[in-house]
C-alpha cells in the first residue's frame, strides 16, 4: 500500500492569549499512514491527538503556527500558496466525525441532512439522491431516511453523522473520539460501522479513542505523549508494552490487565493476549495446568 499521509517533524504551538502563555502541542511528529489502513492514534488529554486531526484537513486552519510537513495525497497541507481551491480538494479527501454528533447534523430530516454535503459541491440531483442512497445503507440507516436527527439515539444519530462525511465520498474518515458520548452498545455500532467502511470499501480510517478495547481492532496502533510518537506497531507489539503504555499515561486493555492480575496472583499464565477470546483461551489452558 502506498504512503496516503506523511507527517514529518510536524510541530504546531497554540497561539498566546491573554494572561497565558503560548503551548506547544505537538514537538515533532513523524508518522507515515497508508491508503486504506485502519489506524487507532491514542494518547492522555492534551497529547496532541485532535490537534493533529484537525490539522490533517484544515479544520485548524492557522498553519502559520505549524512547521515541518504534512502531506496528503500529494497535498502540501502547510504550503503558504494554499488556495480555497486546494483547501476544498483536501477536505474532499480528508472526512471527519467529531465527538458530538449533535454538532454536525444540520437538517430537520435525516436524509436532507446527508444530502447536506453533496449539494455543496454542486452535484447532479441524481447523483445525490445515490449518494444518498448508498451512505445511509452503508450505515444501516435507510429505514430512518425520514425521521427527525433529534428523534434518534445517540448511536444513531452518529451513524447518520458519519453518511453525511460518507456521502462526500472521502478517501480517508478520521474518527475524533467519536464514540465517547455513546454507550457500549452505541460504542459497538459505531466500531462495526468503521470497520465495514475500511473492510470493504476500502476507506482509510483513523479513529482517536480512549477505549483500549477500539484500538485493538486496528492494523496499527500509535501512541502519542507529549506531542511525540512514543511508541507505533501493531495491537499485540504496542499493547505488550505495559510500562511504556503507563508512563504514557495509558492502561491496558481489559483483558490484558485480567491475564496480568491473573499472573501475579500466581496462575500459571503462559501468553499473553488482548482480546476476550485470546483471554479465554489462556485463562482455559491456565486451568487446566493447575
Amino acid at each position: 500500500m502506498a504512503d496516503f499521509i506523511r507527517i514529518k517533524d510536524l510541530r504546531f504551538t497554540y497561539a498566546k492569549e491573554e494572561n497565558s502563555s503560548a503551548v506547544d502541542v505537538l514537538c515533532g511528529v513523524d508518522l507515515d499512514i497508508k491508503k486504506g489502513e485502519y489506524v487507532a492514534i491514542l494518547g492522555r488529554n492534551g497529547s496532541g491527538k485532535s490537534t493533529l486531526a484537525k490539522l490533517l484537513n484544515l479544520v485548524i486552519d492557522d498553519v502559520e503556527n505549524a512547521s515541518g510537513s504534512i502531506t496528503v495525497d500529494g497535498i502540501d497541507v502547510l504550503s503558504e500558496d494554499m488556495t480555497e481551491d486546494m483547501a476544498f480538494e483536501l477536505r474532499k479527501k480528508i472526512g471527519m466525525v467529531f465527538q458530538n454528533p449533535d454538532n454536525q447534523l444540520v437538517a430537520t430530516i435525516v436524509e436532507e441532512d446527508v444530502a447536506f454535503g453533496p449539494e455543496n459541491l454542486g452535484l447532479d440531483p441524481k447523483e445525490i439522491r445515490r449518494r444518498v442512497d448508498a451512505a445511509l445503507a452503508t450505515v444501516g440507516m435507510t429505514e430512518f431516511a425520514k425521521r427527525e436527527p433529534h428523534r434518534l439515539s445517540g448511536g444513531q444519530k452518529q451513524r447518520v453523522a458519519i453518511a453525511g462525511v460518507i456521502a462526500m465520498m472521502p478517501e480517508c474518515i478520521i474518527f475524533d473520539e467519536s464514540t465517547a458520548m455513546l454507550d457500549p452498545i452505541g460504542r459497538k455500532e459505531i466500531v462495526a460501522t468503521m470497520e465495514k467502511l475500511n473492510r470493504e470499501h476500502g476507506i482509510t480510517v483513523l479513529t482517536i479513542t480512549h477505549y483500549m478495547e477500539e484500538a485493538v481492532r486496528a492494523d496499527r496502533v500509535v501512541v502519542l505523549n507529549e506531542g511525540k510518537v512514543a511508541l507505533q506497531g501493531t495491537p499485540a507489539e504496542v499493547f505488550s508494552n505495559a510500562r511504556l503504555l503507563r508512563d504514557s499515561g495509558l492502561e491496558l486493555p481489559q483483558c490484558a490487565q485480567l491475564l496480568e492480575a491473573l499472573s501475579a496472583a500466581g496462575f500459571p499464565i503462559k501468553e499473553y493476549g488482548i482480546t476476550p477470546e485470546d483471554c479465554a483461551r489462556i485463562i482455559l489452558a491456565a486451568g487446566g495446568a493447575l
